[in-house]
């Protein structure tokens, strides 16, 4: 994590038996995230420290791309934890995508805790050069 990293966090409360019990607030982090754009597309590589592909969900629905994974922090058995500010990290990050992007084809890949998805542009949407006649 960077100090680029934002956190989040959300209470969930739940009520029992007439009383009311709070849990620990979940902690979301914003990812940390670098977006290049060129003629061809856009490729956007997000920090998810300790994310696995089994936790990881891409997922593009109205236009919108979302971005959610929990991270593994593994503890060995002989170790007691005296302090965790974050357990279990949960990443979530949302981006309003252009109708200029292909979303069918979007390519995802998952590398040292860094995802790199690249999103081609519509073959219609891309820059082409008209040729000039001379009469």
């Amino acid at each position: 994590m960077n100090d680029t990293t934002q956190v989040v966090e959300r209470s969930q409360g739940a009520v029992t038996k007439g009383q009311e019990e709070k849990s620990p607030p979940t902690v979301t982090l914003l990812p940390a995230v670098d977006i290049v754009e060129d003629s061809n597309g856009v490729t956007l590589w997000a920090d998810l420290p300790g994310v696995t592909k089994d936790k990881l969900e891409v997922n593009v629905h109205d236009g919108n791309l979302h971005i959610e994974a929990e991270a593994v922090v593994p503890t060995p058995r002989e170790l007691r934890v005296q302090h965790a500010e974050i357990r279990e990290p949960h990443f979530a990050r949302a981006f309003a995508l252009s109708p200029d992007l292909d979303t069918s084809r979007i390519e995802a890949n998952l590398h040292d805790g860094v995802l790199r998805l690249t999103i081609p542009r519509r073959e219609e949407a891309r820059p082409r050069r008209i040729a000039v006649t001379v009469a």
